[in-house]
């Protein structure tokens, strides 16, 4: 366990620290933010043709109330989180491989429902806005990525109990 816990900590140090970057800034941060803000649009103008999206901003020709995806509400924190988690727990290569992807999408699939959500809350009304904002989803989205984790460690393959119960040689 303690192996686990420092591996993660450091992961999550690596990735964090990374991300602050002015490389990591232009290619991953800068194209995933303005990437999360164009799947909300098209997906939003499915349901509502008066959506706009420009970079990372998700506005309406049908009201003056626009959001702007920033660093932090891009689902990448919350990403590098799981990825974090999923590497530094002892399983199978392969299953951690399968793990990252559908976590991966699991995390990014609620991040577009959290900025849909947030813009329709914030033009029916701003305050409400501000507190699923800053309380409601943050809470939601680590709490999804806790469960995608939490499933994700119970589906690990067993090993066999003869490997696992046979002496080490040395």
């Amino acid at each position: 366990m303690r192996k686990f816990l420092v591996l993660f900590v450091v992961l999550l140090a690596v990735a964090f620290g990374l991300e602050l970057t002015p490389f990591a800034q232009a290619w991953l941060v800068t194209p995933w933010t303005n990437a999360v803000a164009g799947v909300c649009g098209v997906l939003m103008r499915t349901f509502d043709a008066s959506i706009t999206t420009s970079g990372n901003v998700i506005g309406s020709h049908a009201d003056p109330f626009a959001v702007a995806i920033e660093a932090g509400c891009n689902g990448l924190e919350a990403t590098f989180v799981l990825v974090a988690a999923m590497l530094a727990f002892p399983a199978p290569w392969r299953h951690r491989f399968q793990g990252l992807v559908v976590g991966v999408v699991a995390v990014q699939a609620l991040n577009v429902v959290r900025v849909a959500s947030l813009f329709y809350l914030g033009r029916w009304n701003r305050d409400v806005f501000e507190w699923a904002h800053l309380y409601v989803w943050q809470a939601l989205i680590m709490l999804d990525v806790l469960i995608v984790w939490v499933v994700w460690v119970r589906l690990i393959p067993a090993r066999p109990l003869a490997l696992a119960a046979s002496p080490r040689m040395a």
